[in-house]
């Protein structure tokens, strides 16, 4: 019974001083990601050259294994920077976001509306819009960003459902 209760007792005292360090060892991989996005993941760029950002994301998929998500908006855009707030107030799946895809927005606007680029691409429904596509640049998906929205409002199942559906690692649920 004493050695048990010893043995407890170290085994408590190595979990005290070790989950901190492996806990702040996973917070900085997870900053580390979200702190190295490219440009081209974190903002629209009207002076975007939206074939040299979509060729450095496909590179940057393939070797990362992960797949792209093309997302369609503007500065002007008030559900674009909306859908920013919500991934800024829920790092957790802004995350998500990042660990699935590689996000590539491309800038739809009067001063650059990328139609050159967008041409191959189904028609968008509104904005912003999402494309999901595989590594090698082939689209899988059109989706309309109101379908994450409910009474209003983007909402945490929603994304967290479609990342699911189109993580690379998860192929057979589509």
């Amino acid at each position: 019974m004493k050695n048990t209760r010893l043995h407890l007792i170290h085994s408590l005292a190595l979990l005290v001083f070790i989950l901190p360090f492996n806990l702040s060892a996973s917070v900085e991989n997870n900053n580390t990601l979200i702190n190295s996005l490219p440009t081209y993941s974190t903002q629209y760029n009207v002076k975007q050259d939206a074939f040299k950002d979509g060729a450095a994301a496909v590179k940057l998929a393939t070797s990362t294994n992960r797949r792209i998500l093309i997302e369609l908006g503007g500065d002007w855009c008030k559900w674009c920077h909306q859908m920013d707030v919500f991934f800024d107030n829920n790092p957790d799946i802004k995350q998500k976001l990042h660990e699935t895809f590689v996000m590539l927005k491309i800038n739809v606007s009067d001063e650059n509306d990328n139609a050159e680029f967008l041409k191959a691409f189904p028609k968008p429904l509104g904005y912003p819009h999402m494309y999901v596509s595989e590594y090698n640049g082939s689209v899988l998906w059109s989706q309309d960003t109101a379908e994450f929205l409910k009474d209003g409002h983007y909402t945490r199942e929603s994304f967290l459902v479609f990342f699911d559906r189109w993580n690379i690692n998860n192929k057979n649920k589509k």
